[in-house]
C-alpha cells in the first residue's frame, strides 16, 4: 500500500496537517539527514507584531555537522521551553480555544525531552488526540532518496511551499497584521477549534506546493 511520506516537524505547519486530517496511510521520514533551518526544529505562530519563529535549540555533533534526525539531541541548557510558552500565551491566550486545549498543549513544555524527535512524535499525537483524528505512528527504517510511496518530505523546508492565502480564518492579529498563511497548526486549532478537521480535510495540497 502507497503511503503519503511527510517529515514529522515542530508541531508542523498547516500544510503537513491536510493528509493527515484526511487520514490518510502516513509514513513519517525518521532516517534522513538533519537539515537547519527546517520545521524540524522550528514554529511560526502569529504574535502581536506579525510573523514569530520560535526555534528549539539543539546539539550539533560531528566534526562535519552533520546527524540523522532520529538521533538529534535538544541543547537544554537553553530556557527554550519556557520562552515558547510564554511566546504562545501572549500570542493566543485572547484566542477563542487558548483555554480550552491549553491544559493538554501546557505539559509539552513543562517536561524535559532529550531527543527531538521524542519532542516532535509527542507533540504530534498530542495534537492528533486534541483534533480527534488518529495520530500516525508508522516511520521509516531505511532512508529512500527517490520513496515509492507519494513523497511530501519537501514541506520539511519553508522555502518551498507557496505561502499563498489559500485557507483563510479569522487570526488573533489579523486586524493590525492581515492575514499570515500556513503558520503552526496551533495558529488553525487555538483560532477554529472544533473546525480545524473539516477545514483541513476540504483543502488539497496542491495550493500549497
Amino acid at each position: 500500500m502507497t503511503h503519503t511520506l511527510l517529515p514529522l516537524a515542530y508541531a508542523g505547519p498547516i500544510a503537513h496537517w491536510i493528509p493527515i486530517c484526511k487520514q490518510q496511510p502516513i509514513l513519517w521520514e525518521v532516517e534522513d539527514f538533519y537539515q537547519k533551518q527546517t520545521y524540524r526544529n522550528r514554529m511560526e505562530i502569529h504574535a502581536a507584531n506579525g510573523k514569530l519563529m520560535l526555534s528549539i535549540p539543539i546539539q550539533h555533533l560531528g566534526y562535519d555537522g552533520r546527524q540523522n534526525y532520529k538521533d538529534v539531541q535538544i541543547a537544554n541548557e537553553f530556557p527554550w521551553q519556557r520562552n515558547h510558552w510564554l511566546s504562545l500565551k501572549t500570542a493566543y491566550q485572547s484566542s477563542p480555544f487558548f483555554e480550552y486545549y491549553e491544559d493538554d498543549i501546557a505539559p509539552l513544555y513543562q517536561t524535559p525531552y532529550k531527543s527531538l524527535f521524542a519532542f516532535n512524535k509527542q507533540v504530534m499525537e498530542t495534537i492528533s488526540e486534541l483534533l480527534q483524528i488518529q495520530a500516525p505512528k508508522e516511520t521509516t527504517s531505511t532512508y529512500e532518496k527517490d520513496s515509492p510511496h507519494h513523497d511530501l518530505r519537501k514541506l520539511i523546508d519553508a522555502k518551498t511551499v507557496k505561502t499563498t492565502a489559500v485557507l483563510e480564518y479569522t487570526q488573533v492579529f489579523s486586524d493590525k497584521n492581515g492575514f499570515i498563511p500556513n503558520l503552526s497548526i496551533l495558529d488553525l486549532l487555538f483560532n477554529m477549534g472544533p473546525e480545524t478537521v473539516p477545514m483541513l480535510q476540504s483543502q488539497s495540497l496542491r495550493f500549497f506546493i
